[in-house]
């Protein structure tokens, strides 16, 4: 069984982009969040609007990637316990390479969450597999 969260690498990179720094370090940022913000809305165009008010406000970087992270999580791990995702759960592609969105994951979900060593690539390995298999090699 899987679950795609198609579109959040591109969430990420929007919000990092809003937040003025490298999409490899928002996911650090947040786990040094003291208060994570509230980010209400999961369209990306939205989220930015709020992004973009929080920060004009003074609220912290920290505080508000640790917002936008759990936000992820949550809409994720509410999709997951939809169609009955448990443990062993492996997270794939590369979102998984964010150290937050696993974190607050597990957190929604309430167990750990597998990470393979190249997450990025067990997409482009599976139908690789896939391709050779059908083409009897």
């Amino acid at each position: 069984m899987s679950i795609c969260a198609a579109g959040t690498g591109r969430f990420l990179e929007v919000m990092a982009h809003a937040l003025e720094v490298p999409i490899e370090e928002i996911g650090g940022l947040a786990l040094n969040s003291n208060k994570p913000s509230a980010i209400s809305s999961t369209c990306t165009v939205f989220a930015e609007s709020e992004v973009i008010s929080l920060f004009a406000r003074g609220t912290s970087k920290h505080d508000i990637a640790a917002g936008i992270h759990k936000s992820i999580a949550r809409r994720v791990a509410g999709m997951a316990k939809r169609i009955g995702v448990a443990p062993l759960l492996v997270f794939c592609g590369g979102v998984a390479k964010n150290i937050a969105v696993k974190k607050f994951l597990e957190e929604e979900l309430g167990y750990e969450i597998v990470i393979p060593d190249h997450p990025q690539l067990t997409g482009a390995i599976g139908a690789a597999l896939i391709a050779q298999e059908h083409n009897g090699n």
